[in-house]
């Protein structure tokens, strides 16, 4: 009989079920450490160059190399003691503050990062010790998979144990890319400061440190130099939270200014191949672009590109004798939405001015060379914008060939309608806009208000298409920066709001395109080191706009005669024997000089200004980017077989007279709103026209017009 109890019994049981379940478990992790790890590259191999092959950017046909990155990597080893010690202790108080305390995985600043993401709840906290990061760059990728992490933890650890900390600290130092293909500690110092890495300040050490998360984002010759220079005070204030500084040296050290040299990185097309660059970086990230070979060939037609920069070369000394300082363009194929050359300022290695100026977007630079205006630059595009508005107002009804009144209107109900007032009864501001020359045309169509840019009838008809809706089709068609409406008034079709060059040229490609939108693409296909192709373009087209719309927007802004009375017959806008649309804008107080134009197979658009706003000397997009443009249009017209636009259909025998022009003769003068709704132009007239708060204010002007005050005699 046994001497065990019931329960003691049923405990043992238990007991060997947990045995049971602890070796098994046991068991199952070895095998799976077993499993990710049994092919790892041995430590002691660590010296050992590891093959790698750099990414290149292509132009269109793969023949034009544009730009290699980390093709040829700048790098000189130098001994531990001869970095600077500003350099080491901000990559300590950067990176990894527990480098000489931890084996290799720090599990402090892991659980430190779990409890940061949970509470913000995501993944924004890096854990990666100095000693992961190694191995990472030399060894392994970034895929965030559960066997990467393991094989990573596994040779940090084993690296750990077999050298010193300061041997593993001299590697990284040495081998880490700092962008420009800079690799390594001295490359870096000599490439961004011309110095030795022994000798660096603290803010340069400061400033090379920020530059490791991301090189190409961070890089002092982008458009993010103030988020380096942020990052850069960040560290010092690391720096002296840990001790490696005092409050003193970290002051001394914030004001320090940092002189970079100049980028000599080759490169073509830069402005272009950094949007392609900073694409790749965010998709595939810098490690992976430094290691695996890809090959990636763009939509850039390098020809074009050439071509293109050779023009604003030889129109610069012209256009800056006005105070016209910076040019930006962009070419794009509308039937793929492929951008065929882009240029971002007129001279990307050139040097600001005037000296001393400070070089950020809002700064006081007349010209910046690394800021890309093409894309980054958020700019009012004057009378540029009224297709937009015209195309509104085509959906709703209204024809090329409605009349409107070009005659002097007060657009503030709160105010005078004598067209005179600066200051509303309500206290608002007045609003009684110009056209450019202080005349003033009577009746006119749509057709000759667009193509004579005409500011007068196209307030009215931002009235009558509506604010909300023009905007709803600029957003349509690719305009993604007017996004708070309620900034916005009647001067919008007049450009009172601010847009990007790249994204006008775009959403003109689509009037081309019939109505078909295409975003704007950089890259048709990339390619691993063994020519799979791992990318490919493969964009479909959105209906943003009905065809009728589009072919009427074409016909009206390619009609040379429409647009002679202003611009004269042969003006830089018209090409004989070929059919091209254009429009041009200039804001306000002459800022910003712009024109835009398509054919039915490629959109240019040309931006001419200065990157602080500065007015230039009272010239237009016409005197100022219509030059540039048309010697870009005309290359593209000669080197391709003639394209037509196709004429819209006629309009329906039902619509509304009125649309099409044809006021009643019997009747004395009025304005439209007197024979439309607004709210419903192709329907009956209105039965109380008066209720239109704009009604009163518009017939003023129109009997103003037509019975004019007497004026005195001149002396």
């Amino acid at each position: 009989m046994s001497s065990y109890s019931p329960k003691l019994k049923i405990a043992l049981r238990i007991g060997k079920y947990l045995l049971f379940l602890l070796l098994f478990g046991c068991a199952a992790l070895l095998f799976l450490f077993f499993y990710y790890t049994y092919d790892l590259p041995r430590p002691e191999k660590f010296t050992e160059n590891p093959f790698i092959e750099s990414t290149k950017i292509y132009d269109r046909t793969g023949k034009v190399l544009l730009y290699d990155i980390y093709g040829e990597e700048k790098r000189s080893i130098v001994p531990f003691d001869k970095i600077s010690d500003n350099l080491k202790h901000s990559v300590l108080a950067s990176e990894d503050a527990r480098f000489y305390q931890h084996g290799g995985i720090d599990l402090a600043s892991i659980i430190r990062s779990l409890l940061v993401d949970l509470k913000l709840q995501s993944a924004s906290q890096g854990a990666s010790t100095i000693t992961q990061q190694l191995i990472r760059s030399v060894y392994l990728s970034r895929d965030k998979t559960i066997a990467r992490k393991i094989r990573e933890i596994v040779l940090s650890i084993e690296l750990e144990r077999r050298y010193s900390k300061d041997q593993i600290f001299d590697w990284y130092l040495n081998k880490i890319p700092f962008g420009e293909n800079a690799y390594g500690a001295e490359a870096a110092a000599q490439t961004y400061f011309n110095k030795p890495a022994s000798d660096l300040s603290l803010a340069q050490a400061a400033a090379l440190t920020a530059l490791i998360p991301a090189p190409s984002y961070y890089s002092p010759y982008g458009s993010h130099k103030d988020l380096l220079l942020q990052r850069k005070d960040y560290i010092l204030g690391r720096m002296k939270e840990l001790g490696y500084i005092n409050t003193a040296q970290e002051d001394v050290a914030k004001k320090e200014v940092l002189n970079f040299t100049e980028s000599t990185a080759p490169i073509k097309a830069p402005h272009f191949v950094m949007y392609v660059k900073q694409y790749l970086e965010d998709k595939y990230g810098t490690d992976f672009l430094q290691q695996k070979g890809l090959k990636v060939y763009t939509t850039l037609d390098w020809d074009l590109q050439d071509y293109a920069e050779q023009v604003v070369r030889d129109t610069d000394a012209t256009n800056a004798s006005f105070n016209a300082n910076n040019t930006a363009m962009v070419v794009i194929d509308p039937k793929t939405g492929e951008i065929l050359a882009l240029i971002g300022s007129k001279d990307y290695f050139g040097k600001s001015y005037p000296a001393g100026c400070d070089k950020k977007t809002n700064g006081s630079c007349l010209f910046d060379p690394n800021y890309d205006v093409a894309i980054l630059g958020q700019r009012q595009p004057g009378s540029s914008f009224k297709p937009f508005v015209y195309a509104t107002a085509f959906k709703k009804g209204y024809t090329p060939d409605t009349v409107l009144w070009d005659v002097k209107t007060e657009f503030n109900s709160n105010c005078n309608p004598d067209g005179n007032g600066v200051v509303g009864s309500d206290g608002s501001r007045c609003y009684n806009p110009q056209d450019y020359d202080g005349l003033y045309r009577g009746k006119v169509s749509l057709r000759s208000a667009l193509d004579e840019s005409l500011n007068i009838p196209s307030v009215e008809l931002l009235y009558l298409a509506g604010l909300k809706d023009s905007l709803k089709t600029a957003q349509d068609l690719g305009i993604t920066t007017l996004n708070d409406p309620n900034r916005y008034g009647l001067s919008l079709v007049l450009g009172g709001g601010e847009v990007t060059l790249l994204e006008m040229t775009s959403a003109y490609g689509v009037f081309a395109a019939e109505g078909e939108k295409f975003d704007p693409v950089s890259i048709l296909k990339i390619e691993d080191s063994n020519g799979n192709i791992i990318e490919q373009n493969q964009g479909e087209p959105t209906k943003v706009l009905s065809t009728q719309v589009a072919r009427q927007i074409n016909d009206v802004l390619s009609d040379n005669n429409a647009r002679a009375p202003i611009f004269g017959v042969n003006n830089a806008l018209h090409f004989n024997d070929y059919q091209v649309a254009a429009k041009t804008g200039t804001t306000q107080y002459f800022n910003d000089a712009w024109t835009m134009g398509y054919s039915p197979f490629a959109a240019v658009g040309v931006w001419v200004g200065n990157n602080n706003n500065a007015s230039t000397n009272k010239k237009t997009g016409i005197g100022l980017a219509a030059p540039i443009w048309r010697k870009v249009m005309e290359k593209l017209l000669t080197s391709h077989p003639i394209e037509n636009f196709t004429k819209p259909d006629p309009a329906p025998s039902t619509t509304n007279p009125i649309l099409l022009g044809q006021y009643p003769t019997q009747d004395p003068p009025h304005s439209i709103l007197q024979y439309i709704d607004r709210n419903n132009p192709t329907g009956s007239a209105p039965n109380n026209p008066a209720s239109d708060p704009m009604y009163p204010l518009w017939e003023a002007a129109v009997q103003s017009y037509t019975n004019p005050t007497p004026q005195p005699p001149q002396p």
